[in-house]
């Protein structure tokens, strides 16, 4: 990333340096995922649509440690791999809306409310800025060459309210705190970075 971009890094010291942590990521372009990987503290493992997982890029995704999970059913065994990774005190990176969108933070879905509150790791909000400013003129599917992207960290929070359950309803209170979170760490990301 460093050889292809300018990253700009700000507040990886929020990072815990040890034990669970999840990277909660905004997603607006291809290379938020590779961008934070290559930027972050410590090693992320990242939830990973299945089609990604194609010809040469399945064994690397899967040899930098990669977790391949399909989005059109619950796949256990994602589920159970994304907490073996919070059980084993690592990082799990994952993009709260889903998909690639606007990276707003608009739509959040159940599954980072469930990992947080089932695992008790804290989550760390993390803002990518400007991969989407502009295109390249020589590969217009990627910002251009030697662009700045800002990568945001914010400070680490509970979803959980202390109570230790893990119901329907508690796990939507959770994405509800969890969303009015990384809304907020966004804008001051924006504000911070004047993007």
């Amino acid at each position: 990333m460093y050889g292809l971009w300018k990253p700009r890094v700000l507040g990886a010291w929020r990072v815990p340096a040890t034990g669970p942590v999840v990277l909660a990521v905004n997603h607006a372009h291809n290379i938020d995922g590779p961008m934070l990987m290559g930027t972050a503290p410590r090693p992320v493992h990242f939830l990973i649509k299945t089609e990604a997982f194609v010809g040469p890029l399945d064994p690397f995704l899967r040899g930098i440690g990669q977790l391949r999970v399909d989005r059109d059913s619950v796949d256990r065994n994602a589920i159970t791999e994304a907490l073996d990774v919070l059980s084993g005190g690592g990082v799990l990176g994952i993009f709260p809306e889903g998909s690639r969108g606007e990276g707003d933070f608009a739509s959040l879905r159940a599954g980072l409310a469930y990992f947080a509150v089932r695992s008790g790791a804290p989550i760390v909000p993390v803002a990518v800025l400007g991969s989407t400013e502009r295109k390249s003129r020589l590969i217009p599917a990627l910002p251009p060459l030697r662009s700045r992207v800002d990568v945001v960290f914010g400070d680490a929070f509970q979803a959980g309210d202390g109570s230790g359950r893990r119901t329907r309803k508690a796990l939507d209170e959770a994405t509800v705190r969890i969303q009015e979170r990384l809304t907020a760490h966004l804008a001051g990301a924006r504000r911070l970075t004047g993007r």
